[in-house]
């Protein structure tokens, strides 16, 4: 019984990881009860008696209590070692404290990123909803107030954030420090209208997490830098010649928009059901949930597209596409 509801307290409060179905079950990381900040260990100190058995790649709280952690090594047979070592001993390095120690697996990163934004508030706009966090995008002027930080970035994406920070580095430049993000949740049939996201509101890099389900993402460059001239209607884009680039983004994928991919080519998601990719039909899922990391730009953009860069040819450039909130 004790045990039952020790696994059941792991589950409850580390949304990350859970306990193996099977008993036999080994994994890299190892769920350790009575260790932990709150008994006066602190997690640097947990990380370095445990690198004794092998590579630590992490050790992360397990709940709110603080006596409880997890610790990752990066391959199951240091974590074996460890556990053989420690389970049920007195640790001497550990204040003598005597661990209880299983093995526990992560869940999968998509259905903890799904399982946060659900138990937050949505935002709903005309065909969708989105989630703002670090700066709010302001649909209306597709620009941010930079004056208005709703906080740091969430915990729950900071592993996406760890991935982001091991990408290859873009040529000539150097910051990757996200600070907002955009959530978006597509219903089945639901696009987005072609855009540049403004030079103005955000800096070079942007990424783009895919969940829960696939699309195809066209990339269009047009002749004047823009399909929707000002004062203009959606019929003006008919006959407008342009090169098309589609890619299709199958769950669980990151987009990374640089250079002119990211400041002069609109990015546009058709209003299908239906994908057609090598022939072949793709039927979009339910939803599909996308994850949008970039860093607000402090200053005005400087970058070599002056025929899309509204800081270089004023408001109008981007102001000349309709609102994305009315649009999609």
């Amino acid at each position: 019984m004790a045990a039952a509801a020790a696994a059941a307290e792991e589950e409850a409060a580390n949304s990350m990881f859970t306990r193996p179905k099977c008993s036999t079950t080994t994994s890299p990381n190892l769920y350790v009860a009575n260790c932990g900040p709150t008994v006066g260990l602190s997690l640097e100190t947990i990380s370095s008696v445990f690198s004794a058995f092998g590579l630590v790649t992490g050790v992360h709280a397990a709940d709110d209590t603080g006596a409880r952690v997890i610790v990752c090594f990066s391959d199951t047979t240091a974590a074996q070692a460890a556990y053989q070592a420690l389970n049920g001993n007195p640790c001497p390095q550990l204040r003598g404290r005597t661990l209880r120690m299983r093995f526990s697996l992560p869940k999968l990163p998509a259905k903890v990123l799904l399982a946060a934004v659900d138990a937050s508030p949505w935002k709903s706009l005309a065909k969708r909803r989105v989630q703002h966090y670090g700066y709010e995008f302001l649909y209306e002027t597709r620009n941010v107030d930079a004056r208005q930080f709703l906080g740091n970035l969430p915990s729950f994406v900071s592993f996406v954030l760890d991935k982001i920070s091991s990408f290859p580095e873009p040529a000539n430049n150097k910051c990757r420090l996200m600070d907002q993000l955009t959530v978006n949740e597509y219903p089945s049939g639901v696009g987005l209208s072609p855009h540049i996201d403004t030079h103005s509101a955000f800096d070079e890099l942007i990424f783009s997490l895919s969940i829960a389900g696939p699309c195809i993402m066209e990339f269009r460059k047009y002749p004047q830098g823009t399909w929707y001239p000002p004062g203009g209607t959606v019929a003006d884009m008919e006959g407008v010649n342009f090169i098309r680039k589609a890619i299709y983004l199958p769950p669980r994928s990151m987009l990374l928009m640089s250079g002119e991919g990211r400041y002069a080519w609109h990015h546009y998601i058709p209003h299908h059901k239906v994908d057609v990719v090598k022939g072949q039909s793709i039927k979009r899922a339910s939803r599909r949930v996308s994850f949008t990391f970039r860093k607000v730009r402090r200053g005005p953009c400087r970058c070599e597209f002056q025929q899309c860069c509204d800081s270089q040819r004023g408001s109008n450039v981007e102001r000349s596409c309709p609102p994305l909130e009315t649009s999609q």
